[in-house]
């Protein structure tokens, strides 16, 4: 996938992500919801998507966020490392926007 152009369709939950360069689109599925709340040690998936609306997340939350979205895409990597579209903002709004799309019923 290039960099050039939308490759995401957020009508199916997915969310553009620029990875070094290299757009992808990512999805949060069920079973990437599931292994996230694990990682994360959230109560629920809700507890963890009202940390993003209140502003009370950490960078580890949008690593897990973006990497398990990523994951639907056939990426793999170290986020830490990589350089992500709109840096730390763009990485945070980005996961705020997955975590908002998994919970939208399309119209």
């Amino acid at each position: 996938m290039g960099a050039l152009g939308m490759v995401a369709n957020p009508m199916r939950g997915e969310v553009e992500i620029v990875v070094d360069g290299a757009a992808y689109a990512a999805r949060l599925s069920l079973g990437a919801l599931a292994a996230l709340e694990a990682r994360l040690g959230a109560d629920s998936l809700i507890a963890l998507a009202a940390r993003f609306e209140a502003g009370a997340f950490s960078a580890r939350d949008v690593i897990a966020v973006l990497e398990a979205g990523l994951g639907a895409s056939g990426w793999q990597g170290d986020l830490g490392a990589a350089e992500i579209g709109g840096g730390p903002v763009g990485a945070a709004q980005a996961a705020a926007r997955l975590l908002a799309l998994a919970f939208t019923i399309p119209d």
